[in-house]
């Protein structure tokens, strides 16, 4: 098993199928050896220190094209794919999006993407839990963005190894969802210390619930007190004008630092 992050697999490749979906089971952290807690931690570090070499790459690449991506992260089930569905409805006319999207298996979010025009790749990890710099370099290479858009990474759903991995985005995306606990920040403290946006999803099911919103709230800036948070709901749209507002200013600040 991963001492960094609970998963485990090998290298044993990567697939490209013919709709762009890329398949790999590629692993690369240490094992867990008993008696060899100095050589796992060296590993470790190696492991994280030539993934953040990959992710400094991308970023470089990806502010030289002024593209701002954003890497969603959260729970499975927390909404990510419905909430992005959406946004990329609503924005896709005046905004060019592309998703890239993170899956241990199938290409089901992909198809769901694609369904809405906007182009995307998927990325099946296999065994591992979450994206890696290299991964993402391959999938932007196979994805072509063009200057100046938004590229969604929507990641594998893991509240705890996406903290540690940097892509090379621009900010993390934390997705918390009303129909989770309101005391998840506070049990996985390091992704939303990680994070600069929280998004509480499925809003309109508070009624229903017992749900304590604002306590989750609590709980997140308690974490991270710079947290943006925004209280959204895919089905009604509430909140989401200032979602897209906060993506308008974000792609905005993006063309400028590259300008100046």
């Amino acid at each position: 098993m991963c001492v960094t992050c609970g998963c485990g697999g090998e290298n044993d490749g990567e697939h490209v199928h013919a709709d762009g979906t890329r398949h790999t089971h590629s692993h690369r952290h240490a094992l867990s050896v008993p008696g060899r807690d100095a050589q796992t931690i060296r590993l470790e570090t190696q492991v994280l220190g030539k993934n953040q070499l990959v992710a400094d790459r991308n970023r470089r690449v990806l502010a030289q094209r002024q593209i701002l991506a954003l890497n969603l992260v959260s729970s499975p089930g927390a909404g990510k794919t419905s909430l992005l569905e959406r946004t990329l409805t609503d924005l896709k006319p005046e905004i060019s999006i592309g998703v890239i999207e993170g899956d241990q298996a199938t290409s089901n979010d992909a198809e769901r993407i694609r369904a809405t025009g906007v182009p995307a790749v998927q990325i099946n990890t296999g065994t591992g839990c979450h994206l890696e710099a290299d991964m993402l370099e391959r999938a932007i290479a196979a994805l072509n963005p063009p200057e100046g858009s938004l590229l969604m990474i929507e990641n594998v759903g893991n509240l705890v190894c996406p903290a540690l991995f940097d892509l090379g985005e621009a900010a993390k995306v934390v997705i918390l969802s009303a129909t989770e606990g309101e005391d998840k920040p506070r049990k996985y403290p390091h992704m939303f210390a990680a994070a600069s946006v929280m998004l509480l999803t499925k809003v309109d099911l508070l009624p229903y619930l017992r749900f304590d919103a604002e306590q989750a709230v609590a709980n997140a800036l308690s974490v991270n007190p710079g947290l943006t948070v925004f209280r959204v709901s895919a089905h009604t749209g509430a909140g989401l004008r200032e979602w897209y507002g906060w993506l308008r200013q974000s792609q905005q600040r993006c063309a400028s630092a590259l300008a100046s």
